[in-house]
């Protein structure tokens, strides 16, 4: 009886209750994602840790980054590439959509992944680059030595992101391994008759149907549950905004269709926020006269960087930024599950270009232009 009454007692102490895993712990088996430690949410790389580390850890699933592009589009088409040759060599799904280049032609021209061997050359040269400004930091006053650093060079290994030799294009082999998508609009227009969906000119709603169509058919918004191994479609929109895209904005104060570019990222959000898909697009921002437009694309937007090229302006010739090609600005970081979003603690950057090595680093070269702000 009181062996009886034992086990009945323990029988009222156990729980049948077990913890339910939480829906991120599921996806993190998706290759070249992680779950963030601080909102849950998805995690993937921008490809470029740097930039990865700006963000908060990486882009999340389901969001959209907007570049603003430099003067002459030359940096902001390589933040493009890294987006997309992270895609490949993570085994993800591509779809790249331009109006300008050919789809075919962006992707011979993605930069190759480095291996082991060149990460551990590259790491030596990025220590050489940083021995040679080891004089002007020190003319830096002392408290602003201690302002984070950015990861920038690949002196270790990670499974989350890559690093990338630009001075290389990719493998043809490595795209046989993937599935990828491409929208030519010159092509489009001549494919199918024109169309025009919520208010939008055609080539918005040719892009926004084909991006529709990709995701549902594909099965990233879940409705092919037959499908047993989850994958992420990284989608690449490229200079969106400008005239090619039949889209007057960049020409004029008061355009002639001045909602059609912010419906389709209203459009384009509600998609990316139902599937497993995440979207860089790059904007002609300097170029927009109309700054109200460009107000409302950055809130219609989760992550917003800017990039500011010195090619052409004074700075290209100040010696206070003579190691560096130009600023990152960030404009805005999203709001995962949280009521704040993680920021970073200085959001104006520096990149610049070394041979094989593109990196970011905080820019502490401005604070040598204000000689106030020494305490000596």
């Amino acid at each position: 009886m009181a062996a009886a009454a034992g086990g009945a007692a323990r029988g009222r102490g156990a729980t049948s209750f077990q913890r339910k895993a939480a829906a991120g712990s599921r996806l993190a088996t998706v290759a070249g994602t992680r779950p963030s430690v601080r909102h849950g949410q998805l995690l993937l790389s921008s490809g470029l840790p740097s930039l990865d580390c700006v963000l908060g850890g990486g882009i999340a699933v389901g969001t959209l980054l907007l570049i603003e592009e430099d003067k002459y589009g030359l940096y902001s088409n390589l933040l493009f590439k890294y987006f997309l040759a992270e895609g490949v060599v993570c085994g993800h799904d591509l779809f790249v959509a331009s109006a300008k280049e050919h789809p075919d032609s962006i992707l011979k021209e993605l930069p190759a992944p480095l291996l082991d061997e060149q990460r551990n050359e590259l790491g030596e040269e990025a220590t050489a680059v940083k021995s040679e400004d080891f004089q002007d930091s020190m003319k830096i006053a002392w408290r602003y030595q201690n302002l984070p650093k950015m990861e920038a060079s690949p002196t270790t290994s990670t499974k989350f992101g890559h690093y990338y030799d630009i001075s290389k294009t990719m493998s043809s082999e490595l795209f046989q391994l993937i599935k990828w998508h491409s929208f030519y609009l010159p092509e489009e227009l001549c494919l199918q008759p024109t169309v025009k969906t919520c208010n939008m000119n055609s080539a918005y709603g040719r892009l926004l149907l084909s991006i529709q169509r990709i995701i549902s058919q594909e099965g990233f918004d879940g409705s092919d549950p037959q499908k047993k191994q989850k994958n992420i479609l990284r989608i690449g929109i490229q200079s969106l905004g400008s005239l090619l895209w039949d889209d007057d904005i960049c020409c004029s104060d008061t355009p002639e269709d001045i909602h059609s570019l912010t419906k389709f990222l209203y459009v384009l959000r509600g998609l990316l926020r139902k599937s497993l898909s995440a979207c860089i697009i790059t904007i002609p921002a300097h170029l927009i006269e109309n700054k109200a437009i460009m107000e409302r694309v950055t809130n219609l937007s989760d992550t917003v960087v800017g990039l500011e090229s010195f090619i052409g302006s004074e700075r290209e010739t100040n010696p206070l930024y003579k190691d560096y090609h130009g600023l990152v600005h960030v404009r805005q970081i999203p709001q995962l599950n949280s009521l704040i979003c993680d920021v970073s603690d200085t959001k104006d950057l520096a990149f610049r270009l070394k041979r094989k090595l593109f990196t970011i680093e905080s820019d502490l070269l401005k604070y040598c232009s204000n000689s106030d702000m020494f305490p000596f």
